[in-house]
């Protein structure tokens, strides 16, 4: 069976800098059929920032295509790579909050939610928070901000034993004396200091460490594209701003409260890989465990990375199958 690939990219029909109130203003994007069935696209990160290939996930015949920019990243204002960034109100609810202005500024009864990454848990949060306005999900690479997934990647206590060679590159970034359970805090505070000579290289070292362990297979040039220090800068603190405060939700939230998805019949599609070290399997099985509603595809030669052809394939038939079944009905 032939795998499926990226839509041919729209170019946008309309974009806007929508004021979310706190100071921030956040860009936002449609492209495809203005009369289709909307479709929002949750970027990854925290602090990633959507990119035009992301548009094409999606049918741009058949779909109202949106992207936006999360707070402090991409092309909303202020960006976090400023020396004086405040990232106080930027929190997992107030962007979820967020999505509801765009969503409302733009008209929209219901649409389809898609993420991956930080993207599915910013998904899944906005789902359980609206319901009466999400039409289904497809999410990627499950992540839930638990207490064990944090650990496992971000603290010493597993994937450090699968990439012991990158990881002593973080626990560098991270200064002398730092042990297994303290680094988030430790690029917290890194990462909150203004100097650039001490912030840039721990800003480094943190988005350098997910980028190389993102794909099964090296992928070098994704590496170097995240070498901008302004891009690593926004990256690196909004993800360490949001794990160092656990996403500002109880542990386990987002895979206990998925009955609420089941109990409005909110269909879904999960996709992950195999292989996935940064966001392992186990998460995106529990998620489904939970949400009986969902169907699961676990791509058996693929990483993180949504780009793996494996994991695109899935991805684009899910967005062809809610296509198919909601076309004319919103």
């Amino acid at each position: 069976m032939q795998l499926r690939g990226l839509y041919p990219i729209p170019e946008p029909y309309s974009t806007t800098m929508l004021d979310v109130g706190d100071g921030q203003s956040i860009y936002v994007e449609c492209s495809g059929n203005p009369e289709g069935i909307p479709a929002v696209f949750v970027h990854g990160g925290p602090g990633g920032g959507v990119s035009p290939v992301h548009r094409g996930c999606f049918d741009p015949e058949r779909y109202r295509i949106v992207l936006f920019d999360q707070r402090g990243c991409g092309k909303s204002l202020p960006h976090a790579w400023e020396p004086d960034a405040d990232l106080s109100t930027n929190t997992t609810w107030t962007l979820v909050e967020d999505m509801e202005k765009i969503r409302e500024h733009l008209g929209i009864d219901r649409w389809l939610v898609f993420g991956g990454s930080w993207g599915s848990t910013l998904s899944l949060a906005y789902a359980e928070t609206h319901p009466e306005h999400t039409l289904a999900l497809v999410l990627r690479g499950i992540f839930t901000l638990r207490k064990r997934e944090l650990d496992w990647y971000y603290e010493g206590v597993g994937a450090d034993m699968i990439f012991p060679d990158l990881w002593e590159a973080y626990v560098t970034g991270a200064g002398e004396g730092v042990k297994s359970g303290e680094f988030i805090d430790r690029y917290h505070e890194l990462l909150a200091n203004p100097d650039p000579s001490v912030h840039g290289p721990a800003a480094m070292a943190w988005t350098t460490w997910e980028a190389a362990t993102s794909y099964l297979l090296p992928h070098p040039e994704l590496v170097e594209e995240m070498q901008d220090p302004q891009f690593a800068t926004a990256f690196a603190r909004i993800e360490n701003h949001f794990f160092y405060h656990r996403g500002w939700m109880e542990d386990g939230q987002l895979i206990r409260d998925a009955h609420i998805l089941a109990e409005h019949n909110i269909p879904g599609v999960i996709v992950q890989g195999r292989y996935d070290v940064v966001c392992p399997s186990g998460t995106a099985w529990a998620l489904h465990r939970a949400w009986p509603d969902s169907e699961i595809h676990l791509t058996p030669d693929a990483g993180h990375a949504f780009r793996e052809p494996g994991t695109l394939d899935q991805l684009i038939r899910a967005t062809d199958r809610f296509a198919d079944e909601f076309e004319g009905q919103v």
